[in-house]
């Protein structure tokens, strides 16, 4: 039994990664959580709470934010990234990796997050679920561009 495509959106940094959830059709992504890293070398914990996640919602892909230079040259983050992948494939073997241009990602979410006010309880909200927000965020756009690239 071949099981139904199901994607998580990652975004990767030193100190959190923000999850997202593609629902099961796969048009629409939402928040799931933000794993932190107390400790930022150690990555067993995050793989962890990664593997449980893929588990319980029976996921078949990762995008994973990559975050490129405006010019479309590697960053650091972006190198830092694709060895964050590479652990990914080394413990998740069945489940396909994509990397997914996130450019501006965290802009885009804080522009949407403060369109109306910015208050310190609305800041703290902020900070406490950006890397969320930007999974949404990334998770969305390859999900978008899965939908216009069927109608074509």
């Amino acid at each position: 039994m071949k099981l139904k495509t199901r994607y998580i959106g990652l975004d990767y940094g030193d100190k959190t990664i923000g999850v997202a959830l593609g629902c099961p059709d796969g048009h629409v992504a939402t928040g799931l959580e933000t794993i932190r890293r107390a400790q930022p070398e150690a990555m067993r914990p995050s793989i962890n709470r990664l593997s449980e996640i893929i588990k319980a919602y029976s996921i078949t892909h990762i995008i994973l934010g990559h975050p490129i230079n405006m010019d479309g040259s590697l960053s650091y983050r972006a190198e830092k990234t694709q060895v964050f992948r590479d652990k990914l494939k080394r413990n998740f073997k069945s489940i396909e990796i994509i990397l997914w241009d996130e450019r501006l990602s965290t802009q885009a979410v804080t522009k949407a997050f403060f369109t109306n006010t910015a208050g310190k309880k609305q800041q703290e909200t902020y900070n406490s679920h950006v890397n969320e927000m930007a999974a949404v965020y990334i998770l969305q756009g390859f999900l978008d561009s899965m939908t216009s690239s069927s109608r074509v």
